[in-house]
């Protein structure tokens, strides 16, 4: 007994130590010693980033519904819109991440700073297209999604804002995607920290007006979001000025490398069109759903908050596994890679299939935190229910498909997402929806569908190999 109580207390002692190096970044190098204890200490700061940026989207749907389902279908319909945001930050971010990735595992940190440096410009220059077309053109673009009179009147606000202030999320996108890349994990964690710190105190200060503050409503969750993640970039800056790091953005960096750039531009335009593949998919499921009332709208955009709250955690493990493939590629070990993936998978597995099951158990009690009326919360459980019974395959179907960018094979997986998603999820959704008469819930069936059948085709052609031959 006493050997067995000791021998528990030097496991606690081990993980409690392996959570703090992890928390901190340091502890341990993609590239050597023990895979599980690597992919843990990129993995952990990795998660609590992907929750800290999930956090921002579940904390402004918690006090918008508190203004009706109009107001969450506004937010429903712009986040829909704003995809096109997400599709280009998260575009270039694969190209980052693979590149510094590289770099670092060939021994190359300077390589590494002048790759993030090309990637920050591209950013501010795509980032200032979009907010001009964007914020321009907010009102016709939420016609033009559906949106009804009333949801225009209280999205327009919101849309104009958030399209306005793009430059924070794409920054903050394309300069985490580096730090990731170079292992520094930690440092993006904690920039999300303190970004959503300031989101959650200014939320319900600007929407609902509470002392000196003016009540914005909807468009005052833009306006909380888009501060936050401005003070999250001008933190992230800070360090790369400071040199805190793997990567330092010294005279020498600032500079145009046009070599440099193409390399990011035609990987990035890969990313950015395989995210574009995915993420339109979206745009055209909430057109689907628009059919069927505001209702229906805003359940739908209460059950994908949930769902994004607990898939971005598991995001950290497939971009930990992204980094683990580019480091190793890049010091010519390609088997640690793939042994890597497969782990990562593993692990994603329990935590996904955990938080699967607990969605499926606890859906409507889960969705009536979210303060919607009765028939918003039923197409929330439902979708929730039907959703949540996916992740069991999805668990490895994003670490494999994230293994690929981070090997630099941002091809196989923008196909793959266009024979999923467009060829089979939107035909089934619209089939289900309005052919079949299922309803809304058609189109909840039909993403759980695609993304089961991803899982599986990705890892069958994972078992090929040929990514391991791509040169960055």
């Amino acid at each position: 007994m006493r050997s067995s109580g000791s021998g528990r207390r030097r496991r606690l002692r081990e993980l409690g130590a392996l959570l703090g190096a992890a928390v901190r970044g340091t502890g341990g190098s993609p590239t050597e010693g023990s895979i599980p204890r690597a992919i843990a200490i990129l993995a952990v700061p990795m998660v609590l980033e992907m929750i800290m940026e999930s956090v921002f989207a579940v904390v402004d749907i918690f006090f918008v519904s508190r203004l009706g389902a109009d107001a969450v279908a506004a937010v429903g319909i712009t986040e829909s819109l704003f995809t096109i945001v997400y599709t280009v930050g998260v575009g270039l971010s694969i190209g980052v991440t693979a590149v510094v990735a590289r770099r670092i595992g060939e021994r190359n940190p300077a390589a590494a700073s002048d790759a993030t440096f090309q990637a920050l410009v591209l950013g501010v220059v795509v980032s200032v297209v979009l907010g001009v077309l964007g914020g321009w053109k907010a009102e016709s673009l939420l016609r033009l999604m559906g949106a009804s009179e009333a949801v225009i009147e209280q999205g327009s606000g919101y849309a104009r804002v958030m399209f306005g202030g793009n430059a924070a999320v794409m920054l903050l996108f394309l300069l985490n995607a580096a730090f990731r890349g170079a292992a520094n994990a930690a440092i993006a964690m904690r920039v999300l920290w303190i970004a959503n710190a300031v989101n959650i105190v200014l939320d319900p200060l600007l929407i609902f007006g509470i002392g000196p503050f003016p009540a914005l409503g909807v468009t005052g969750a833009a306006v909380a979001t888009t501060i936050g993640r401005g003070i999250g970039v001008a933190l992230q800056l800070a360090v790369l000025l400071g040199g805190i790091g793997a990567l330092e953005l010294s005279v020498r960096s600032v500079r145009i490398a046009p070599a440099e750039m193409l390399r990011l531009v035609r990987l990035s335009a890969t990313g950015a069109l395989q995210v574009f593949v995915s993420t339109a998919s979206w745009i055209l499921l909430v057109r689907i759903v628009a059919g069927f009332g505001s209702p229906a709208v805003a359940g739908y955009t209460i059950a994908i908050r949930i769902v994004l709250f607990a898939l971005m955690p598991a995001w950290g493990l497939a971009n930990a596994a992204a980094t683990m493939v580019g480091q190793s590629l890049g010091a010519r070990q390609p088997e640690r890679a793939e042994q890597s993936v497969w782990i990562a998978g593993r692990m994603n597995l329990y935590f996904l299939g955990t938080i699967g099951v607990l969605f499926i158990v606890a859906a409507p009690a889960i969705v009536g935190l979210f303060g919607g009326d009765a028939e918003t919360n039923g197409y929330a459980a439902n979708g929730l229910r039907i959703l949540s019974a996916g992740f069991f395959f999805y668990a490895y179907g994003m670490v494999i498909n994230q293994s690929f960018n981070g090997a630099g094979d941002a091809w196989t997986p923008t196909l793959l997402n266009l024979l999923c998603f467009w060829c089979w999820e939107i035909p089934l959704a619209w089939l289900l929806a309005h052919t079949l008469g299922v309803g809304a819930t058609g189109s909840f069936v039909a993403v759980t569908v695609a993304f089961s059948t991803l899982a599986l085709v990705s890892g069958a052609v994972f078992r090929r190999g040929r990514w391991k031959l791509k040169m960055v």
